[in-house]
């Protein structure tokens, strides 16, 4: 069964930064498709950055040039670097893994998420 647990989120003032973990269990980390999603009050998730198992990265066109996502496979640890942070990117943010080697599959499983609160 796959375990995700994220971590790193807190509330900080626009302009700053977080940077979020994920550590993942039960699954091939290395050999599947990683990412970000976020649910802001009121709104629909909405997938934020991907990680394909070549490193190959995708983002949402909100975050480009802000947020960075990465992993360490020894560790079994996605991360996402949130920079110059704005009250638009309110939300809870879900770490997920996809159903195969990109994000063309599909998230299948999400963690319980983690409380990122910006402030003006």
């Amino acid at each position: 069964q796959v375990q995700l647990m994220e971590s790193g989120g807190g509330s900080v003032q626009e302009g700053g930064s977080l940077r979020l973990s994920c550590v993942a269990s039960g699954s091939s980390f290395s050999a599947y498709c990683m990412g970000w999603s976020r649910q802001a009050p009121g709104k629909e998730r909405e997938g934020v950055a991907a990680i394909g198992s070549d490193g190959l990265t995708r983002y949402a066109n909100s975050v480009k040039g802000r947020f960075t996502i990465s992993k360490d496979t020894a560790e079994n640890t996605l991360y996402l670097q949130l920079n110059s942070l704005e009250t638009a990117d309110t939300a809870v943010y879900y770490c997920a893994n996809y159903g195969g080697d990109a994000y063309y599959y599909g998230m299948d499983y999400w963690g319980q998420g983690t409380l990122v609160t910006i402030s003006s």
